[in-house]
């Protein structure tokens, strides 16, 4: 691979091919992470799974436009921010699930009895719902994250060894 094809470089030109196919790529993928995040409660799939397929994304854009592009579309602090989103959502519905159950039983991640809509049926598939949103949204950061990582350092060798 030359130059000026190489994916993983920061500051050369890409391949128009590679480029226009990951441009549509991208969303197409994500959206497929979405619905395996949705639907995993229900079927095959779940947060992790769907996290995994999200981050799979974040690394097709870093392999058409290089990490220095992908760096300043997705930075660390935006990686942060999603992680901790993540947790609080995974935390805030056990501790709902606790502080709701009090008068009941008070366990950590018992849904029925969040006063989300009046049936319990559906404060379950809610409750469900929220936690897998929470579990792909930390996943797909903490995958993100070791990444951009491993390839900052791949990146920062490449470049001391050819001084």
């Amino acid at each position: 691979m030359n130059s000026k094809t190489s994916g993983m470089g920061g500051d050369k030109g890409g391949d128009v091919v590679v480029e226009t196919v990951a441009r549509l790529m991208v969303p197409f993928i994500q959206l497929f992470g979405l619905y395996v995040i949705i639907h995993g409660a229900g079927g095959p799939g779940g947060g992790f799974q769907g996290g995994v397929i999200i981050a799979s994304s974040f690394i097709l854009y870093v392999i058409a436009f290089g990490i220095v592009k992908a760096g300043n579309r997705f930075t660390e602090a935006t990686n942060t921010v999603f992680f901790s989103t993540g947790v609080y959502i995974y935390a805030g519905v056990g501790l709902l699930c606790i502080i709701c159950g009090l008068a009941f039983a008070a366990e950590f991640l018992n849904y029925g009895y969040i006063p989300l809509t009046h049936h319990f049926e559906e404060n379950r598939a809610l409750g469900m719902d929220l936690v897998e949103i929470g579990i792909g949204i930390t996943v797909m950061a903490v995958i993100t994250s070791i990444f951009f990582n491993l390839v900052w350092k791949r990146e920062g060798e490449e470049v001391e060894g050819e001084d």
